[in-house]
């Protein structure tokens, strides 16, 4: 009898930015010059990271394959939300929300895995510079940016089947800009109970295991820093991972606050914005951040546009 009741939900309807009907047009612009300067900020660095000579480096291959994960991983949302802004077509397909959702997430977890990947990087320049060569040979540098695309895609894939099984029997509406677990699992009825706790249990694995990763390597790399003699030493140190913490705190610090917190404290408001933020605000400064705090990129682009 309860599953004869059950309605079965084929298309949900995405609220996004309909509780500003006047500032549409506005957000559709806003979003289409963020979406572009995504697109060619990255892009950007990509080319000057195969084309320049002086970025053939571990440091500049992780970051061309960075930022072309940013622009795929912005892909995802940001194309589809400047769709509904633009037609008023808020609805999105059962299966279509499906994908996004396992896109987001086997690109996420890429992005978290090749952050840390990133920070092991600099501990091996700073800690062990006469390894580093060989440690850091194109061979290994390959393996590490292929493991960090694949290693989560079983899991995730598994995650998001996980989501969709769950009966959604109440109101399809997701007060979201696009489709991820914490508003799906509000809108599911019955036990979500086991679901909860493997979302938060892949977060935990995927999210806060290369954050320690991450952590661990920096504190190294503080201590090994700070036995430098030269102050100058210091300094050019700290300058070439400074750009990165920041990349790290701009998007484990949004992530984290979404996906960790307890669900009692979610609010679909700061939901909202937090969510914008780690999908929409870092690949944007990500070239950004790059570009402006390091010499050696500053120079290729001068040299990639001299006038």
């Amino acid at each position: 009898m309860a599953k004869d009741n059950l309605t079965v939900v084929e298309e949900f309807i995405l609220l996004g930015f309909s509780d500003l009907p006047n500032l549409q047009g506005f957000l559709f612009g806003i979003f289409s010059v963020i979406y572009l300067c995504i697109l060619i900020g990255n892009g950007l660095l990509i080319v000057i990271t195969k084309i320049e000579p002086s970025l053939q480096t571990p440091m500049y291959f992780f970051l061309g394959n960075f930022s072309f994960l940013e622009i795929c991983y912005t892909s995802v949302t940001i194309p589809r939300m400047l769709v509904d802004l633009w037609t008023h077509k808020n609805t999105i397909s059962f299966l279509h929300c499906a994908v996004q959702t396992c896109f987001l997430y086997i690109l996420g977890v890429a992005e978290c895995l090749l952050l840390a990947v990133m920070a092991y990087d600099r501990y091996v320049a700073i800690c062990k510079p006469l390894y580093y060569p060989l440690i850091m040979n194109r061979r290994v540098c390959m393996q590490l940016v292929v493991m960090s695309w694949i290693i989560g895609v079983p899991v995730l894939i598994e995650e998001t089947y996980l989501i969709f099984c769950l009966n959604f029997c109440g109101p399809k509406i997701l007060n979201h800009v696009f489709c991820e677990a914490p508003p799906l699992l509000e809108l599911a009825c019955g036990d979500t109970y086991k679901t909860e706790v493997s979302v938060q249990v892949v977060a935990l694995l995927f999210v806060i295991t290369p954050f320690l990763l991450i952590l661990t390597s920096y504190v190294k790399i503080i201590i090994a820093i700070l036995r430098l003699p030269s102050t100058s030493g210091r300094a050019k140190a700290f300058s070439t991972c400074s750009s990165h913490l920041m990349i790290v705190c701009l998007f484990y610090g949004s992530g984290s606050i979404v996906y960790l917190r307890p669900k009692s404290h979610h609010s679909t408001g700061s939901v909202k914005v937090l969510a914008l933020f780690y999908t929409t605000v870092t690949p944007v400064f990500n070239p950004l951040i790059y570009s402006l705090r390091n010499k050696d990129v500053i120079a290729a682009l001068r040299k990639l546009f001299p006038k």
